[in-house]
């Protein structure tokens, strides 16, 4: 049986995920207290019904009053269960905080603090929350990320088995908006060949073939990329011995767009014909 545990800030993702995961045939729960988790995990794997077999329940603030016991609980459950996966959420707290304002919802914790305030009550949870965070499997950041990346990650991730091996994500991005925080290495591309100031290609991405052939076609791409893979392709069963469940790695040019994209393909196309199972997200290849 698979069995998911989707926690980490309020406002970050969690039911958006907890939907995806049901459209792909996971039988989903909102809102357990994490002292129900042994019980439910106990009837799906008893119960005779298939649909039962791929389970996701979302853990948070909201049904949990003792904050100290609900971490506790998941990292003791996470012990004694096989096939128990954590997927942590989280954002900026900016973010979180335009998000909650954007939506005039009160947040789980507002009503615990003297002031009320979210920005009291994110800052709050985060702390009270950093030890789900250490035990995470997967850790999704979404200060970036829109509704259809969310369900394309979520989807690429859980469409398959994930007690089998290791999820490699290649996320290319622009250093211009931020680096990735759910980056577990970040390779930097500034240095290579550049089509934003190539006239016909300025306005093309990465994943147009014009582009990729004038970045892939210069002497310094390839070295670059022979010695990115050889360092990869020592380094990646290293972190699968370890127990890694998914590394990310953010691949970054100054927009987002061209040299990160173009690399990101290469390293996924590499890893792929490898056997592993990859992901693949373009963070701001739309600004």
């Amino acid at each position: 049986m698979e069995f998911v545990i989707i926690t980490g800030m309020s406002g970050a993702g969690k039911t958006g995920a907890l939907h995806v995961l049901e459209d792909i045939g996971y039988y989903c729960v909102d809102n357990l207290p994490s002292s129900l988790l042994s019980t439910l995990y106990d009837l799906c794997l008893k119960s005779e019904d298939d649909s039962m077999k791929r389970v996701a329940v979302v853990v948070d603030v909201r049904g949990n009053e003792k904050f100290e016991e609900m971490c506790s609980q998941i990292e003791r459950f996470k012990r004694r269960y096989e096939n128990v996966k954590v997927l942590f959420f989280d954002a900026t707290t900016d973010r979180l905080v335009v998000r909650y304002k954007e939506t005039r919802r009160r947040h789980p914790l507002s009503e615990k603090l003297k002031d009320g305030s979210v920005l009291s009550a994110v800052e709050l949870e985060r702390e009270l929350l950093l030890p789900v965070k250490r035990i995470a499997d997967y850790n999704i950041d979404t200060t970036y990320m829109s509704n259809k990346q969310l369900r394309e990650r979520i989807m690429s991730m859980f469409m398959e088995d994930t007690s089998q091996g290791i999820t490699l994500t290649f996320m290319s991005f622009g250093f211009k908006y931020g680096i990735p925080l759910e980056a577990d290495l970040i390779m930097d591309v500034r240095c290579l060949p550049n089509p934003f100031y190539i006239p016909e290609l300025k306005h093309l991405t990465g994943l147009d073939k014009k582009v990729r052939d004038y970045v892939l076609e210069s002497d310094e791409t390839t070295e670059f990329l022979k010695r990115l893979l050889n360092m990869l392709d020592f380094s990646v069963p290293l972190y699968l011995k370890e127990g890694k469940s998914e590394l990310v790695v953010g691949i970054g040019c100054t927009g987002g767009k061209h040299r990160s994209v173009t690399i990101a393909m290469q390293l996924n196309a590499h890893f792929h014909e490898k056997g592993y199972k990859c992901v693949i997200q373009h963070r701001d290849i739309d600004r």
